[in-house]
């Protein structure tokens, strides 16, 4: 379903002519309202009235997560402090958390483009969605709880805890959306199974869209969702700094993510040289925010890697649209000269009839060099006695798909974590290993 069609399908002479208004009014709010900014337009000698086209937004400066860390609380705001209704931060797992606040149109604008997304996915007023992002400060939460309201649709606000809970309340409740990252989605599926019941029995559960996002996630960990909990799964991208979810959203055609360009411009640079790639080439997505009021941002360099789609959408949607994110520039690691994402390895794995979606990539030094240790889960069905043959397999198709040698352990089921958030895939143990 299309809610807003006036810009979702734009013209795209229509759309540009909005985006240049828009980047204008944003460069005179910057320069007006943020130090930050306007220090950094005069270092290069930049004025408002210099942006007349989309392509003089490559003459200015990129912003990067430092730069909201550095300037930790709320340095780059362009409001006072009373005008913030709400504060939401990054989990600051790696240095200073980010914070950023959201005045009262931030967060009407964050709900109705939440709900343009819930839209896009077929979810209207009769829908019951099940929120199991985490809530808090991190943005998953509120985010669609809110897009859903918005719409109209009843929300089960569980949030990513008490899982058992969840289930029997998604049973008698017949939620029949579910919002949360992939890997939880299998891990609710799996603890399901253990309570003996099933969410492809419709009969008992009413369950028929997931909405996920979050994390990266292939194409073969969609199949295995869906032929797992019998629903239609579909990707949402958003990230704290630049909104929260909402940012870009997967149609019914799930050839990749409609950007929402009426609110915000994407570029994709290649994340070495900086420079704009070509239509179609991977690269590192740099966003700026076109309406944000409280803390809006100037080419921001998310590090998620992507490309756009060189064709149009037969969806009826104008908005670009960026493929699926293999994942993020400092998740890449390199073995022995070799780039790696870890979605590359899941999709490897999925291949593999046996083993399931929960691994681990575990990076070491041996003697010096690089050492990659895949840990997998087997699957209930099949018996150790069978793992020697599945870790060759899995070990033969990582050296000729992605030119590693690794060593594969394969574990009895539910031995790895699980996470009631984001998937913890990486384990880098070579800090200080020489």
């Amino acid at each position: 379903m299309i809610l807003d069609p006036i810009f979702e399908t734009m013209p795209k002479a229509q759309l540009t002519k909005l985006q240049v208004a828009r980047l204008q009014n944003l460069a005179r709010l910057l320069d007006q309202r943020s130090p930050f900014y306007r220090q950094k337009f005069l270092k290069i000698g930049f004025e408002p009235r210099d942006l007349l086209r989309l392509a003089d937004l490559r003459l200015l400066p990129f912003t990067e997560k430092e730069d909201l860390r550095d300037h930790y609380p709320l340095g780059l705001s362009t409001v006072p402090p009373n005008q913030f209704l709400r504060f939401q931060a990054s989990s600051g797992v790696t240095g200073q958390m980010t914070v950023i606040g959201y005045t009262k149109r931030d967060l009407y604008i964050w709900a109705q483009l939440m709900a343009r997304s819930l839209a896009t996915a077929g979810v209207g007023p009769d829908d019951v969605v099940n929120v199991a992002f985490g809530y808090g400060l991190f943005t998953g939460g509120l985010g669609c709880h809110y897009g859903a309201e918005a719409l109209g649709a009843a929300v089960l606000p569980c949030s990513s805890g008490a899982s058992q809970r969840q289930i029997t309340l998604m049973r008698d409740l017949k939620a029949t959306v579910l919002c949360c990252t992939p890997s939880f989605a299998l891990y609710l599926a799996e603890l399901a199974k253990s309570m003996g019941l099933d969410f492809r029995d419709k009969s008992v559960f009413a369950l028929k869209t997931g909405i996920f996002g979050a994390e990266p996630w292939s194409e073969d960990l969609r199949q295995k969702i869906e032929s797992t909990m019998g629903i239609t799964a579909l990707d949402i991208y958003g990230l704290s700094e630049i909104m929260g979810p909402g940012v870009a959203m997967e149609c019914m055609e799930r050839r990749g993510l409609h950007i929402y360009e009426d609110h915000f411009f994407a570029e994709i640079i290649d994340p070495v040289t900086l420079k704009t790639v070509r239509p179609g080439q991977l690269g590192e997505l740099v966003l700026t925010t076109l309406t944000k009021e409280g803390v809006p941002l100037l080419r921001y360099r998310t590090h998620d890697i992507t490309s756009f789609q060189t064709e149009p959408c037969s969806c009826g949607r104008t908005f670009r649209q960026v493929t699926r994110f293999m994942g993020r520039s400092d998740d890449m690691v390199i073995i022995r000269g070799v780039n790696l994402y870890p979605s590359q390895v899941e999709t490897l794995i999925l291949s593999i009839e046996g083993l399931t979606a929960n691994y681990q990539l575990v990076l070491d030094r041996v003697d010096n060099l690089d050492a990659l240790d895949i840990v997998v889960e087997l699957s209930p069905e099949r018996v150790s006695s069978e793992s020697e043959e599945l870790a060759k397999a899995l070990a033969r198709l990582t050296k000729i798909h992605l030119g590693v040698n690794a060593k594969v352990t394969l574990v009895e089921p539910m031995t790895l974590p699980r996470s009631q958030g984001k998937a913890q895939r990486l384990v880098d143990n070579r800090a200080g290993k020489m």
